[in-house]
C-alpha cells in the first residue's frame, strides 16, 4: 500500500515538495491542504478586470542547479529583444513597442534589473552603487561626511547584538540612516535597535560598501565578476503572466500524476500521538474533516501548527505564540502615465521609467515600495502601452488600523502620498484594487531569540517535515523554500531520521538576496 504524505500548504515548498514525491517516487499518495483559494501563497499573482498583481515581487533567480532546472522545464526560457534590437528572430522589439499576443504563453522572460531607491526626491541605485550619479545626489557634504562615518566604522566596531549595529558596521552610520533605517523599520513597524542582527546576516550577507567597491571596480575595468553577491545581479527570469503562473503549472502536474490539491481550507487540529502525528483536521465550508496520514509536512506558520497540536510543552507554547509576523497590503492602482520621467539610458516601450521596484526610503512616507507591473512583464497589464499598473506596499499588522480600513480609505491615502511624493496626477488615477497578506514577513524579534527550543521539538516529531518561510519561520527567498522541499523528499526517501540538513539549506551566503 501506498504511505499517505499530508501535505499543509500550497505555496512554492508545499507545491515543491509534492511534485518532488511524485515525480520521485510512486509509492507515495499525496494531499495538499491550502487554506486559500489559490495557490502560490505570497508568490500568487492575481488577477483583476484583467491586470495582475504580483503580490511582492518575486524574482526567479537561482544558484541551485536543481531549481533552475525545475523552472525551465515548466516555462522555458523565451528570447527576448535587446534593447537596441540586435537579437535575431523577432519580430517586435518588447522593450519599444509592447508586447505580442502571438507569442507562446508558457515561457520565461529574462528581465533587467533596475531597483531605486527614492530618497528626498531624487533616484539612487539599489542596491547603493558608487557612481557620479550618487555623488551628485548625495550632495559633496554628504558624500564627504559618508566616507568618514564609513572609515570610522573599519576602525570601531559595534557588537552585533542588532540589526542597527549590523548596518552600521557594513556601511557607516551616516549611509545606513539614509538608505536602510526608515525602510527597514517600515518593514518591522520596530526599531532596527531592538531587531536581532541575524535578519541582516540571513537578508543581506556579503553586502557591504567593500563588496560595492569591488564591483564597482570590476565595471569599470570590464572585468567578469564570477562571485557576484546575490543582492548585484544584473538580470533575473520571470514567468509572462507572473510567478503564480508557474505554481499553478506546478498544480496542474501534481494533479495529472495523482496528487489532490483541497482549497479554501484551513487546519484546526493537529493529532499528535506520542511522537508521531496521525491526523490533521481541516474546516472546509463550515464542514471538519480528519485526514489521517503516515507523512505530515507543514509550511503553515509555526505559530499556528503548535497551536492547533495537542500535548505540547507549556514553554513550547510559550515561545511559539511569541513569535512574531508582519502583514502587508498591496494597493494596485490603473493610471493613465506617472509623473517620474525616465531619465535613465533605458528605453522603455511606454516612456515609462524603467524601475521593478522603487524602495521608499523618506520617512514622511508610509508607503514601502512601489512595484511597476510593466516593467516586470507588460504581459501583466491588460492595455500596457496606454496605462500604468503599480502596486503601492504597506507593512502593517493584520487587525491594526491600516489593515482595517476600507477599500476606498485606503486607496486614497495611497494616492495623496503619490501626488505628495509628485509620482502621479490625482486625475490620471482609472482604478484601484486592494490585496491583504497575512504573515508575509516572519520577524525576527521577540521570542525569536528562543526559536530553537522549538526547532528541537519539532525535530523530534518523527514524520513531521517543517519546510517553507513560515514552515520555518525563516525570512527566506522562492527558491530557498524549494531547496528545503528538495532536501525534505530526499530525507523521506532515503528514510533517514535526522532533519538537521532541512533547517540548514538557506544559511550559505551566496544564496541571499536583499529583497
Amino acid at each position: 500500500m501506498k504511505k499517505k504524505v499530508v501535505i499543509i500548504g500550497a505555496g512554492p515548498a508545499g507545491l515543491t515538495a509534492a511534485y518532488e514525491l511524485l515525480t520521485n517516487s510512486i509509492e507515495y499518495e499525496v494531499v495538499i491542504i491550502e487554506e486559500n483559494s489559490q495557490v502560490g501563497g505570497i508568490s500568487k499573482t492575481v488577477e483583476y478586470k484583467g491586470n495582475r498583481m504580483d503580490l511582492g515581487g518575486h524574482r526567479f533567480f537561482s544558484k541551485s542547479d536543481k531549481v533552475n532546472e525545475m523552472w525551465l522545464k515548466l516555462l522555458p526560457l523565451q528570447a527576448e529583444p535587446s534593447f537596441d534590437d540586435k537579437m535575431t528572430g523577432v519580430k517586435k522589439n518588447l522593450a519599444e513597442e509592447g508586447p505580442n499576443p502571438d507569442e507562446d504563453d508558457k515561457v520565461m522572460l529574462l528581465r533587467n534589473r533596475v531597483s531605486r531607491i527614492y530618497y528626498r526626491n531624487k533616484f539612487f541605485d539599489y542596491p547603493v552603487s558608487l557612481n557620479l550619479n550618487t555623488i551628485k545626489n548625495m550632495g559633496f557634504l554628504n558624500t564627504i561626511s559618508s566616507g568618514f562615518s564609513y572609515m570610522k566604522s573599519l576602525v570601531v566596531k559595534k557588537e552585533e547584538t542588532s540589526l542597527e549595529n549590523f548596518f552600521i558596521n557594513r556601511f557607516g552610520k551616516k549611509l545606513y540612516s539614509m538608505f536602510f533605517k526608515s525602510y527597514t523599520e517600515k518593514i518591522w513597524g520596530r526599531k532596527t535597535s531592538e531587531i536581532d542582527a541575524s535578519w541582516g546576516a540571513q537578508r543581506v550577507k556579503g553586502i557591504s560598501i567593500k563588496a560595492v567597491l569591488v564591483d564597482a571596480f570590476k565595471r569599470m575595468f570590464h572585468i567578469k565578476n564570477k562571485k557576484k553577491e546575490t543582492s548585484l545581479i544584473e538580470q533575473f527570469w520571470y514567468p509572462k503572466y507572473g510567478p503564480g503562473q508557474m505554481w499553478e503549472l506546478v498544480a496542474e502536474e501534481i494533479k495529472k500524476l495523482g496528487g489532490k490539491i483541497i482549497l479554501n481550507s484551513t487546519v484546526t487540529k493537529i493529532e499528535k500521538r506520542g511522537k508521531k502525528i496521525i491526523a490533521i483536521e481541516y474546516a472546509h465550508n463550515y464542514k471538519k474533516t480528519r485526514v489521517e496520514g503516515d507523512i505530515f509536512i507543514s509550511s503553515m506558520p509555526i505559530k499556528d501548527l503548535i497551536e492547533d497540536m495537542n500535548d505540547v510543552p507549556k514553554n513550547i507554547r510559550r515561545v511559539s505564540s511569541g513569535l512574531p509576523y508582519r502583514d502587508f497590503v498591496t494597493v494596485g492602482l490603473l493610471l493613465k502615465k506617472l509623473t517620474l520621467k525616465n531619465e535613465t539610458k533605458i528605453k522603455v516601450y511606454n516612456d515609462n521609467i524603467p524601475d521593478c521596484w522603487l524602495y521608499i526610503q523618506d520617512e514622511g512616507i508610509e508607503m514601502g515600495r512601489i512595484q511597476i507591473f510593466n516593467n516586470w512583464s507588460p504581459y501583466l497589464v491588460q492595455e500596457s502601452k496606454s496605462t500604468v499598473w503599480i502596486g503601492l506596499e504597506y507593512f502593517c499588522n493584520e487587525g491594526d488600523a491600516f489593515w482595517n480600513l476600507p477599500e476606498k480609505e485606503c486607496a486614497e491615502l495611497a494616492i495623496e502620498e503619490l501626488v505628495k511624493m509628485k509620482a502621479i496626477d490625482r486625475d490620471d488615477v482609472i482604478d484601484y484594487h486592494r490585496e491583504k497578506t497575512k504573515k508575509a514577513y516572519p520577524a525576527y524579534f521577540d521570542t525569536y531569540d528562543e526559536l530553537d527550543t522549538v526547532v528541537d521539538y519539532l525535530n523530534k516529531i518523527e514524520n513531521l517535515y517543517c519546510i517553507g518561510r513560515n514552515g520555518q519561520h525563516k525570512y527566506n527567498n522562492m527558491d530557498h523554500s524549494m531547496m528545503c522541499a528538495f532536501e525534505a523528499v530526499e530525507v523521506i526517501l532515503k528514510n533517514r531520521n535526522d532533519k538537521t540538513s532541512i533547517w540548514k539549506v538557506n544559511t550559505e551566503k551566496e544564496y541571499h538576496e536583499k529583497k
